[in-house]
């Protein structure tokens, strides 16, 4: 790389920053193993979840899928008792980031150990909800409406910001694909297509509703961000455009305003020039 060309000392500053915060401590140690370990893989090098995991959008994507999870009392309720998102909630995210990683581009053997530990988690995560309904993270109903919500999440902000946008048969792909990962950690039979997917989703709508824990999760997500001042603007970018990606009922159910006049015009574009730039400070180095 040429260390003296225009903006690379900015470039390298930001992205090891974003990095950091997205993989953690062990993140070089994590992607050295994950990319540089030879052997099979689940996903070979032309598949569509690959060009969809390896995208900017995922910072949009990943924060839809948050807010959409937490519309199953049940799902919310596991997270709120068990995850730890509000004391460590970057430490969460290294985790799911890390977990997307290996599945999506580690080898074969890798993958599996990152499902069974996850699954040797959900085992034990167990409890009450506030309505007196058992939880158990195990639960196929539960992982499957976890499944579906990052699916549609992760494939909808790719298609809205990601830098190369799938055709149908990529969508398609995408979800066949992630039904892969949703089998090996105990969803029986995940959707494969988008007609799949939109039809599980519409089937789990009369069991969805904002809790409480719902709704302050939604606040600590959008507006109380453990974050410096100086990068909440910049967040609050992807949070705006999170919120404009969710389907209305479940913006509704949330009580999140919006108004799509404002977002077509401002947020909308103020979003795609932000995952510009974040794919531009991750991408690696020319020729190195």
């Amino acid at each position: 790389m040429d260390r003296t060309a225009p903006g690379s000392g900015v470039r390298e500053r930001l992205g090891r920053s974003l990095f950091s915060r997205v993989a953690g401590p062990s993140g070089p140690q994590n992607r050295a193993r994950i990319h540089g370990t030879p052997g099979p893989r689940w996903f070979g090098e032309d598949r569509p979840v690959r060009r969809v995991h390896g995208d900017a959008s995922m910072f949009i994507g990943g924060l839809r899928a948050l807010l959409l999870q937490s519309l199953h009392p049940l799902a919310m309720a596991a997270v709120a008792g068990h995850s730890g998102f509000r004391g460590d909630p970057w430490g969460r995210l290294q985790r799911t980031s890390t977990f997307l990683a290996v599945t999506t581009f580690g080898t074969a053997e890798h993958a599996q150990e990152a499902v069974d530990r996850v699954r040797s988690v959900h085992e034990g995560v167990r409890g009450i909800a506030s309505s007196g309904e058992p939880y158990h993270a195990a639960d196929p109903h539960l992982l499957c409406w976890v499944h579906i919500a990052e699916v549609d999440s992760f494939l909808r902000a790719h298609q809205r910001y990601g830098a190369r946008p799938l055709d149908g048969a990529g969508c398609d792909g995408y979800i066949d694909d992630m039904a892969t990962v949703a089998r090996a950690l105990g969803v029986p039979d995940p959707p494969r297509d988008r007609a799949e997917l939109a039809a599980r989703i519409a089937a789990y709508r009369p069991e969805l509703r904002a809790t409480p824990e719902a709704l302050d999760a939604a606040r600590f997500v959008l507006l109380r961000p453990p974050l410096p001042w100086p990068a909440r603007p910049l967040y609050a970018v992807l949070a705006a455009n999170a919120v404009a990606a969710l389907p209305p009922w479940a913006a509704k159910e949330l009580r999140l305003p919006r108004a799509p006049g404002v977002e077509k015009a401002c947020v909308r574009p103020a979003g795609r020039a932000l995952t510009r730039t974040i794919r531009w400070a991750m991408a690696p180095p020319a020729g190195g």
